[in-house]
């Protein structure tokens, strides 16, 4: 199967080769009863199928109560159906390594599973994995009801000084303050990170440098952080995975693809608390240093729920995003649906992307976002009307096309918002059709295609597509509806 990019073919990803070698955990005295900590002889089945070749290490009906796991080249960890694989919340079973996370290098918690540098990987089977993220994660005040809330304090843990934030531990309260003295001081030791492990939460999948890479059948849930998140890796496949977060769980995010090459997402399902499938390229200086893009990607076929975003691009893309293939896919209740973002200071380049048959319902914000303002809004310190020297810190996103998008039900139908200095450009949507509160907002933008564009808006004052400090707007084929410039 190809998919095709500007008029050339490229192969979909690789599938890993895996010897025909079983393993199971129980002949190597795991115990399934929920009770028993399982790490060494878990992590022994792991260590003698590579030894021998590699094959596929089995996880039988049970519950299986471990921690960190370290995965090897050759290797499927297959968890079958009723099986719950639960990875225990207590930090001081994983060690600090070195990693990447939000778009910095340094020091974090051994992630539950965990590759580095491996080729022919796979997890699969129909149990569930869970990453015993209430151990770890604070939750927000403001994203509970008062009874949620009072059960969750009631519960344990230590509350921040304005009774604003709860932590499971006053370890991973007191741990950010000193996070964040050892980053303004410079330090890079490990033994001085220490005193803050407890606050260094861990993805739950974490895969660095691999190659052919298989995710199929499991359940992954409950991460302490972003629950899968394979960077650097080339030749990905993800299919017929479910993704579940609680929806207010702190960086909750599903899949975080960052400065991966060749990766396929079908059939698949996001119920998270962050962004659900989003392509990320390093941050700011350090990823415009590294470049490695994220680049040949196909997402087809999947339906999110709740989530920040249901297909994200950003913010962190500072090496750069392209080449990205996104149909038949289906929002339900997702913040924003198709969404852009970035800030300047982060440079990089997003360009040939296109998206299409999207359907959307309930859609808490925009349907469509472009935000050059991500981390400001109008008004604040980060949002600034004028424009800036452009330099190698300014983003840039153009070459994008939508098509053949549905949304019943969003605040806004469209919104973007480029840089003043460097303008969203050649933007192309086709056959979008949308009721929302407003219509289409547009700020910063050049050469823009909007044709077959439908909008049902209950705004009254507003146009329902209005443009400000744009250039080279086209709307054709539109029912009407006329572009006012504001």
């Amino acid at each position: 199967m190809m998919n095709d990019i500007q008029g050339q073919a490229y192969p979909l990803p690789e599938l890993p080769s895996i010897p025909e070698r079983t393993f199971y955990v129980t002949d190597y005295g795991a115990n399934g009863d929920g009770l028993s900590l399982c790490t060494a002889a878990i992590q022994a089945a792991l260590d003698d199928c590579a030894a021998s070749g590699g094959g596929k290490v089995v996880i039988p009906r049970g519950i299986w109560l471990t921690g960190p796991l370290t995965l090897h080249s050759r290797l499927n960890l297959c968890v079958e159906r009723g099986a719950l694989v639960r990875f225990a919340s207590d930090f001081t079973l994983y060690p600090l390594v070195l990693s990447h996370y939000e778009g910095n290098s340094g020091w974090r918690c051994q992630a539950p599973l965990d590759g580095n540098g491996l080729s022919d990987v796979a997890i699969t089977g129909q149990g569930i994995i869970d990453g015993g993220g209430e151990g770890w994660r604070p939750v927000k005040r403001f994203k509970m009801t008062e009874l949620q809330w009072d059960r969750l304090t009631a519960s344990g843990g230590e509350l921040d000084t304005q009774g604003e934030i709860w932590w499971p531990s006053r370890a991973a309260l007191e741990g950010e303050g000193i996070f964040r003295k050892l980053q303004e001081e410079g330090e890079t030791s490990r033994e001085a990170y220490m005193a803050s492990r407890a606050y260094l939460r861990p993805v739950l999948l974490s895969l660095r440098g691999c190659r052919r890479v298989l995710l199929e059948g499991p359940t992954f849930q409950n991460s302490p952080a972003w629950c899968l998140h394979p960077r650097g890796c080339e030749q990905i496949t993800v299919r017929n995975i479910r993704v579940r977060n609680p929806w207010y769980s702190q960086n909750g995010d599903g899949l975080d693809l960052e400065s991966c090459s060749h990766a396929l997402v079908e059939h698949c399902s996001f119920d998270v608390g962050d962004d659900a499938i989003c392509l990320k390229s390093g941050k700011d200086e350090e990823g415009r240093r590294a470049g490695i893009p994220s680049q040949y990607i196909t997402i087809r076929h999947c339906t999110v729920y709740h989530g920040h975003g249901g297909v994200v691009i950003g913010s962190e893309m500072s090496g750069g995003v392209r080449a990205v293939r996104v149909n038949h896919c289906t929002f339900i209740g997702t913040d924003i649906g198709l969404r852009f973002k970035s800030v300047r200071g982060r440079g990089g380049v997003v360009e040939d992307i296109v998206m299409e048959n999207i359907l959307m319902s309930g859609i808490v914000y925009e349907a469509v976002s472009f935000h050059l303002f991500y981390e400001g809004v109008e008004g604040s310190e980060g949002y600034m009307e004028e424009p800036v020297p452009v330099t190698e810190e300014t983003p840039v996103f153009r070459n994008i096309r939508l098509s053949n998008v549905i949304c019943r039900g969003a605040d806004t139908a469209l919104l973007v918002n480029g840089l003043p200095e460097m303008p969203l450009t050649d933007l192309g949507i086709t056959n979008f059709r949308a009721m929302s509160r407003r219509g289409i907002v547009l700020r910063n933008a050049d050469r823009l295609l909007l044709d077959g564009i439908v909008l049902h808006t209950e705004e009254q004052v507003q146009p329902k597509v209005a443009a400000h400090r744009c250039v080279d707007v086209k709307l054709i084929r539109s029912g009407g509806l006329s572009v006012t410039t504001v």
